[in-house]
């Protein structure tokens, strides 16, 4: 019996989940016009991804900028591609913990996670144009 209450439940939660599933995937965010705080904050993380995209490439532009830089490198410096590789592994987690603070002005509130995305884009983006100078200048 107890076989049958375990199937059961399974079959209950598969259920539910392919439920909420359907319903999260056919509500599609309005982000031209959002109007509610869930619009709001699922619009600032849809735009902070697409932030985070256009970073990932400059820095592969900028990775390979480096590598350029190091055909000349004199022996016994630093690579520039290890150079950039670390300034970026420090500025990750910078940017995270700078929204995270950014965050705390609606601290409890309905505006917070919206507070937080809006702050990691707009870090985002600052850094991706820092990287295609880097890429394009240098």
């Amino acid at each position: 019996m107890r076989g049958r209450r375990a199937g059961a439940f399974w079959l209950i939660c598969a259920g539910l989940a392919l439920c909420f599933g359907v319903a999260a995937e056919a509500q599609t965010l309005d982000c031209q016009n959002p109007t509610t705080q869930i619009e709001m904050t699922g619009c600032a993380a849809k735009a902070y991804e697409a932030a985070d995209g256009d970073l990932n490439l400059a820095y592969k532009i900028a990775v390979e900028r480096a590598k350029q830089m190091d055909t000349y490198l004199p022996e016994g410096d630093v690579p520039a591609r290890i150079i950039l590789r670390d300034a970026q592994r420090a500025w990750l987690p910078f940017r995270d913990k700078a929204c995270e603070a950014e965050s705390l002005l609606a601290r409890g509130g309905s505006m917070q996670n919206q507070i937080f995305y809006i702050c990691l884009e707009r870090l985002t983006r600052q850094r991706t144009e820092d990287l295609r100078l880097f890429g394009e200048v240098y």
